[in-house]
């Protein structure tokens, strides 16, 4: 009993850092991460998961020479409490986790600072108490520098993997098969502990990294059997229907299906957008299915009919992969393929990408004047942005194929008092509140865009795709969704609802408009472009469908796991009909397999990087007669 008590008091330091970690995560979890708990056995497991990683973290602190064991504690409470912190960040914004992909984007750093400063709150420096409190010990000299330590280490690590171990098996009661849903990032932190996360994560990177290495060109044929089974004929009376047309894409930033056709303080919020729709095939159940990746998820998804990752971003990951993308597609069949985007060209490693991607040039922040005067928030104004494109498009060969990226409408939404043509919003969110003039604002670059087209000479020979490319307002403005949109609260089949993003086909000369009630999402692009264009997919390997075809089975899977259909939501393990009630599990389970089969696939082919052994046959380029699309 001495001994043990005598260990216990040279571990005074030790065992006040572990108390103290333990507790700030718990409170990081409830006040930061608004982790819900909906029992007490769920709430004593986010209460002890931060235990494990504490005293192992620490632990391994006492293993350096008894001078330096104090000092390294303090330093090992600070670095969790960066991990804390930078999590917190991320989740302010994302309603997400970090993962090791995200973490090694560095080449984005330089142009996140506004938005990283957006994020952060006055009282976040006291999370940072506790190592003020270990330190003013240490420099007090109220603890003495830990001696004659020998089995400690040890025995305590044993311990750490002990509380860990007991710590899984009631999470794993709570929620079995618990580590294979390594894409619910809540879940796992909710159940095992942020720090453990993390751990658990770089496992499951290892593990995708692997996957290449063992890969071989049987590989291929499964996966392309599965998609190939999937491939729906084309509406034979718009197949080919802008064969030979320059094609605009026009990646809209943040922009959600919540504003169009609404207003704000009386004043419609996308005026321009709204009359095009008229005169547009319009998809009015169109789903971004991007994940960390955001803008570039968006990029890869619709260039490749493929799902991101569950974590990071393909652009980073896996940018030297071969890839059948809608780029070198169109290149092959004599479009010239660019982007236009004024930005770094490093950022989202687009210039590797954009390689991968087959694209025959990329315009960036080099190809425009960008001064402080046409520049605000992450850069160049989405006016002045269009403005200067034109000559770009003009120096083209033609046919083009050419997608435009834009960047006013981006978090924090931060805009010129001169360029708001509405007032912002009067909630208790800044964000809700700042995003309808920033929206409104790219809204009117957009009809000027359209009006400049017409000036060149260009507009008449072109079909435009709008869509945008992910959500502009999380799940941390719920309130203050849930007021705009006269709510009592946002469900989580609201919250599913709000991932619906525009996607509008505008084909000059034609005389057919449509609101089109289909359900689908960006995964769907690349087929219908390509089918419009008068080009056959049934060859190639993709998950999407056209949106256009007869066939189409109107549904879409978000990354999440989430899966939509015509008569169902199901998220969040929960099955609702389309009036968001809950219904039995059973009338989602045909959806939710076919989603997991399409998200597994598609994986397998970006962690094998399957396309170098696909070898594409010829097309065949007729239009599809009566019988065919039957």
């Amino acid at each position: 009993m001495e001994k043990v008590k005598s260990a216990l008091s040279r571990l005074k330091l030790y065992w006040l850092a572990v108390f103290m970690l333990t507790i700030k995560s718990y409170i990081l979890y409830k006040v930061g991460f608004n982790i819900s708990a909906d029992n007490m056995l769920q709430e004593f497991i986010l209460i002890i998961n931060p235990l494990s990683s504490a005293v192992l973290f620490f632990a391994i602190a006492l293993m350096f020479k008894h001078r330096l064991r104090n000092i390294m504690i303090v330093a090992f409470s600070i670095i969790a409490t960066l991990v804390l912190y930078f999590n917190l960040l991320y989740y302010r914004f994302f309603t997400d986790f970090l993962t090791l992909p995200v973490l090694f984007q560095t080449s984005n750093l330089n142009d996140l600072g506004t938005s990283i400063v957006g994020l952060m709150h006055l009282g976040d420096v006291l999370i940072i108490v506790d190592v003020l409190i270990l330190t003013l010990l240490i420099v007090t000299k109220r603890v003495p520098a830990v001696h004659r330590l020998k089995r400690e280490p040890v025995i305590l690590m044993s311990l750490a993997v002990v509380l860990f171990l007991a710590n899984l098996s009631i999470a794993q009661a709570e929620r079995p098969q618990l580590l294979s849903r390594s894409f619910d990032r809540e879940l796992l932190v909710k159940n095992i502990g942020l720090l453990n996360y993390h751990v658990y994560d770089g496992y499951i990177q290892s593990q995708s990294r692997a996957q290449r290495v063992f890969a071989d060109s049987s590989d291929i044929v499964e996966v392309k059997n599965y998609a190939q089974a999937n491939h729906k004929e084309p509406d034979p009376e718009l197949f080919g229907i802008a064969e030979g047309k320059n094609v605009v894409m026009i990646s809209l930033e943040s922009l959600q299906t919540f504003v169009i056709n609404n207003t704000v303080n009386g004043e419609e919020v996308t005026p321009f957008l709204n009359d095009l729709i008229e005169d547009s095939y319009y998809f009015e159940n169109f789903y971004h299915q991007t994940a960390q990746g955001k803008t570039s998820d968006s990029e890869f998804i619709v260039e490749n009919s493929m799902f991101g990752r569950d974590s990071g971003s393909v652009f980073f990951t896996h940018g030297g992969n071969e890839y059948n993308a809608l780029p070198e597609i169109l290149s092959d069949k004599g479009m010239y393929s660019s982007v236009m985007h004024a930005n770094n060209k490093s950022f989202w490693n687009r210039d590797i990408m954009y390689q991968s991607l087959g694209y025959d040039q990329f315009f960036d922040i080099n190809s425009y004047d960008v001064t402080e005067e046409n520049s605000v928030g992450w850069g160049l104004k989405d006016v002045d942005f269009f403005e200067q494109s034109i000559d770009l498009l003009q120096s083209q060969p033609q046919p083009f194929y050419t997608k435009f990226i834009t960047l006013t409408n981006h978090f924090p939404f931060e805009l010129d008092e001169e360029d708001k043509m509405v007032d912002e919003y009067d909630s208790n969110s800044g964000t809700l509140n700042r995003f309808f003039p920033t929206v409104r604002y790219m809204d009117h670059a957009v009809e000027r865009f359209f009006e400049e087209m017409k000036e060149a000479d260009l507009y008449d020979d072109t079909i435009f795709i709008l869509y945008g490319d992910h959500y502009g307002i999380s799940e941390n403005h719920n309130k203050a969704m849930s007021m705009y949109l006269d709510k009592d609260e946002i469900t989580p089949f609201d919250t599913v609802q709000l991932q619906r993003v525009p996607m509008i086909v505008h084909i000059p000369g034609h005389d057919k408009h449509e609101t089109i009630d289909t359900v689908g999402g960006q995964i769907d692009v690349k087929p219908t472009l390509m089918h419009l264009l008068g080009h056959s997919t049934r060859n190639d390997i993709q998950f999407g469908t056209d949106l256009f075809s007869p066939e189409n089975e109107s549904m879409a899977v978000l990354r999440n796991g989430s899966v939509i259909t015509d008569d169902i939501v199901y998220t969040n393990n929960t099955c609702y009909n389309k009036d968001g009630e809950e219904i039995e599990a059973e009338s989602c389970e045909p959806y939710v397999e076919k989603g997991i089969q399409d998200l597994e696939h598609s994986d397998r082919i970006i962690y094998g990087d399957l396309f170098r052994f696909f070898d594409s046959q010829e097309d065949d380029e007729t239009e599809p007669d009566e019988e065919d699309a039957a």
